[in-house]
């Protein structure tokens, strides 16, 4: 087991940001870790990284403590936070030289080459860099690092959507050398494409946790639907049925997809759009009030 957090709860005075986590991350593993802001996903990320204490609970890393042996730990972790603040006076390529060496670990000799992947120019001082830019260097200095876990703290905030299909190459091949990989978001079709598991917390509490094959509503499509003909759902299983302005919208589970379109090829098709459920969507479907 690479991380091991067990009943570890938080609190700041007699504010309690985290309530009872527990949580395992296996070796070659993506786990996603996503919740709405404020939910204690950085709490929790802190504390896996030795910033914070747990109040109560243990947080285990290779085996080791990740309060009491936290400068072993970071030899062998690679950590890129959602906003990355770099030293205006170095360039970016200085910076990512300095983050791989400040880590202690071996480099893995990929730097140049993400350096072209995440289009990235290295001769550019950091202070004129956009916060796409900033996020480019701390991930390019994470995945040239030969790292055994990565934590990743919404990660692709303020990247464009062919930088994050890079980053998303990037995990997945970290996971096919046997690496793990934590990533916290909010972005559940990013989690989607990248996670063998996700736990979900909410208040500072863990309310669901599995694979995504378990947590099946998590995948349901929105549709939005325009037909020529009345149109209803007998013998299909779909759910929040609204009519507006002449369309039709509800949600499918992903399984369901393709009797959901030939049931709808049947009352003449004007115009159809579908969309992943966002997490707001899903935390005020599923979570809203007493949590799950």
């Amino acid at each position: 087991m690479v991380l091991s957090i067990t009943g570890v709860s938080k609190k700041f005075g007699k504010f309690e940001a985290l309530k009872q986590i527990d949580l395992t991350v296996e070796k070659g593993e993506v786990y996603g870790f996503i919740g709405p802001n404020g939910a204690g996903k950085t709490t929790t990320i802190r504390t896996i990284l030795g910033i914070y204490q747990p109040t109560t609970g243990s947080v285990s890393i290779f085996g080791q403590d990740a309060w009491r042996d936290a400068v072993d730990i970071h030899k062998r972790i690679a950590y890129v936070p959602g906003d990355v603040s770099l030293w205006p006076n170095l360039t970016g390529g200085e910076v990512i030289d300095l983050f791989i060496n400040l880590r202690g670990g071996e480099k893995n000799g990929d730097r140049d080459e993400l350096i072209k992947r995440f289009n990235l120019d290295p001769t550019k001082k950091c202070r004129t860099y956009s916060k796409g830019n900033r996020q480019k260097v701390a991930l390019i200095a994470a995945f040239a690092t030969d790292a055994d876990l990565y934590i990743f703290d919404e990660p692709t905030s303020g990247l464009d959507p062919l930088m994050e299909r890079v980053f998303h190459e990037c995990v997945l091949e970290v996971k096919a050398k046997g690496k793990s990989v934590l990533l916290s978001s909010h972005i559940l079709s990013e989690v989607e494409k990248l996670c063998d598991k996700i736990a979900i917390i909410r208040e500072g509490r863990i309310i669901e946790n599995g694979t995504l094959e378990s947590l099946r509503h998590l995948t349901r499509m929105n549709i939005k639907v325009r037909t020529n003909n009345a149109l209803h759902f007998e013998g299909i299983k779909v759910a929040d049925v609204v009519e507006a302005d002449g369309y039709t919208q509800f949600t499918v589970d992903k399984e369901s997809m393709g009797d959901v379109i030939s049931h709808l090829a049947k009352f003449d098709i004007v115009d159809l759009q579908s969309s992943p459920t966002s997490l707001e969507t899903l935390f005020m479907t599923h979570y809203e009030g007493g949590g799950a």
